[in-house]
């Protein structure tokens, strides 16, 4: 399967984010653009070429693993055309939500219960990622202006930088809360109610 593939290509939309892979990579040519629109564009066709002789949920993840490939695709080749770190954030989104959108038809594997938990697991990994490209975006924009400025800039950026880790921290916090009460729901009684206080604690909630 291609899970392996839009794995990697979301891995790599996040490194292409940092500051440094995106001071050295140079827009492309309009040929290069088009060349790589075209190759994308093949390459999608064959993956969902391949998915037709599936059925049933594999042909559902087949299908969500291919046109996740291409969104990531279009989303990294825009953004080293476009040499933005708006682009690249945008990149690394599309990586985020091409694994959500497969790992939600995985979850129709199963059932009751344990399609709930799978479901909050997906949406909490997609919000905990989107967190993290967010809070990686406000610091490296902080560092970016407080460049060649004070000490003072460059310590309220790094005051901004902490600001931002500390609100993607606390939306994780709150989106594996929810993923652990789901798990809770599977029991009853007074190790239901001790199971929910128990993920309570761990993660900070009242």
């Amino acid at each position: 399967m291609k899970a392996p593939i839009i794995t990697a290509m979301a891995v790599a939309a996040g490194l292409a984010f940092s500051f440094s892979a995106m001071a050295q990579t140079l827009s492309l040519s309009k040929q290069e653009y088009e060349d790589g629109v075209k190759r994308i564009e093949s390459e999608h066709s064959s993956d969902k070429k391949a998915c037709r002789p599936l059925s049933g949920n594999t042909s559902d993840i087949c299908m969500a693993e291919a046109n996740g490939k291409q969104k990531v695709a279009r989303a990294n080749l825009e953004a080293r055309d476009k040499n933005t770190r708006k682009a690249h954030y945008d990149a690394r989104l599309a990586g985020i939500n091409a694994n959500y959108a497969v790992a939600r038809e995985r979850c129709d594997d199963k059932a009751g219960n344990n399609k709930d938990v799978c479901m909050k697991e997906a949406k909490a990994a997609r919000i905990s990622a989107r967190a993290d490209a967010k809070a990686q975006m406000k610091s490296n924009k902080a560092y970016r202006d407080a460049n060649d400025k004070s000490t003072e800039a460059r310590q309220e950026a790094r005051e901004k930088s902490a600001d931002a880790r500390h609100d993607a921290d606390v939306d994780k916090r709150g989106v594996r809360y929810v993923v652990a009460k789901e798990k809770c729901d599977a029991l009853a009684g007074d190790v239901q109610a001790k199971c929910i206080d128990d993920a309570k604690a761990r993660y900070g909630m009242k």
